[in-house]
């Protein structure tokens, strides 16, 4: 243990992040309770509002202390697992990731009795991405079956901090200071530490908007990376008619500032139906409906409104996937039926995707349906047969493809 905490406590740049701008010092923190705990099941709770940075220091710490253990798991985004057979899906990740083997299971007990058999005694490392109640009754039994030296981290809103098993650290996660906040936009706006000398006013104006939050600095710098003055300028317009504790606002200038609309549709599309999907499956099946995927793909990336992980897969911060929910709950409400539109209820959500984005609709219906247990196939296949011969082929070629292989989300 002695030996992790001299080479993170050290280390000149970590790895979740491209940009660690603020990180050190709760690293420092965390790896000093994993060392105190070292001989006993150390749980640590990461607490911090949306986009303030709890998922970069959870994957700070997972990196450089993961070499160490066999066994172990990093689920991101457990928030956007939704339903009772989310809940199992969720499992059943953690379960593949720590005994390194594809894992299906039909029920909470069934998961629960192959914790107990194959991971009791087991020093794991797991780390457990925006949880909110997750079944916290198996997560307190889970603490009595690890062995020793196990680690559990946990990154979670203020409001289900009190939901969550006893930790023994709990770090909030602090916003960002003036300082703090000038580098990581600067980092993201002109790719260095420190603004441009002439845009250092429009720089320090931008910060004061942004209300000390990582996620919302990340996507304006970004956004506002090689613009002009002119184009700074209308985005502080824009920021002062936004109320201070409006961040979603303040992320959809990005989105608002793409170039064209079939950009807005694919980061649309992905909201839907593709975070956690491959780039190759989502590529696919949009390049098969006549879209530009590739480069529209790379603009999203540039904008920081979506990010590729280390397993090519589709990944989006919760609060831009709910930015993106709620454009298309604003179409639904000012849009009527229309047959060039599908409308797709289930338990957990409501879409109205319009002419634009029905492309990816039988994805997001089958999946959405699959999971619920109600799966409407006659209207699907109706619904399918009125696209292109080539539309239809990408459609199946992919579907049987995804049903084929490991669907689990976040890996």
């Amino acid at each position: 243990m002695d030996k992790i905490v001299k080479t993170v406590l050290y280390l000149p740049v970590l790895s979740a992040t491209k940009f660690p701008v603020g990180l050190q010092l709760h690293m420092e923190d965390a790896i000093l309770t994993i060392k105190y705990e070292s001989t006993e099941v150390c749980m640590i709770s990461i607490c911090a509002e949306g986009g303030s940075g709890k998922t970069t220091l959870a994957k700070a710490i997972y990196h450089q202390i993961h070499g160490t253990f066999v066994e172990k798991s990093f689920i991101e985004g457990i928030g956007q697992f939704s339903g009772i057979r989310g809940d199992l899906r969720l499992l059943e990740q953690l379960l593949s990731d720590v005994l390194n083997t594809k894992v299906e299971i039909d029920s909470f007990e069934m998961g629960r009795s192959m914790i107990r058999e194959r991971l009791s005694g087991k020093r794991v490392l797991i780390v457990l991405d925006d949880i909110p109640t997750f079944n916290g009754q198996l997560l307190r039994e889970c603490f009595h079956w690890f062995g020793g030296g196990s680690v559990i981290i946990i990154t979670t809103r203020p409001e289900n901090i009190l939901r969550i098993y006893k930790a023994d650290s709990v770090i909030h996660v602090k916003l960002m200071n003036a300082n703090e906040s000038l580098e990581l936009l600067s980092w993201h706006a002109f790719r260095e530490a420190k603004p441009k000398q002439e845009y250092h006013f429009l720089a320090e104006r931008v910060v004061s908007y942004c209300g000390g939050i990582p996620l919302a600095l990340e996507v304006i710098g970004s956004y506002l990376y090689e613009r002009t003055k002119d184009e700074w300028n209308s985005v502080l317009l824009l920021l002062d008619s936004i109320p201070q504790h409006d961040v979603e606002s303040k992320l959809r200038i990005s989105f608002n500032g793409l170039s064209n609309q079939m950009q807005k549709d694919l980061f649309l599309d992905v909201c839907c139906s593709f975070v956690g999907k491959s780039r190759t499956y989502v590529t696919k099946i949009l390049n098969g409906c006549g879209i530009d995927a590739d480069s529209g793909i790379r603009v999203l990336i540039k904008h920081s409104l979506i990010q590729i992980n280390k397993n090519n897969k589709l990944i989006m911060h919760p609060l831009l996937r709910e930015m993106g929910r709620e454009i298309i709950r604003h179409i639904s409400t000012n849009q009527p039926w229309k047959n060039s539109q599908l409308w797709w209820f289930d338990n957990d959500a409501e879409y109205a995707l319009s002419e634009n984005t029905v492309r990816t609709s039988f994805i997001y219906a089958f999946e959405s349906s699959f999971e619920s247990g109600c799966f409407l196939i006659c209207n699907i296949f109706l619904f399918l047969s009125s696209f292109p011969q080539r539309a239809q082929k990408s459609f199946r070629d992919c579907l049987s493809e995804e049903i084929s292989s490991d669907t689990i989300l976040y890996g």
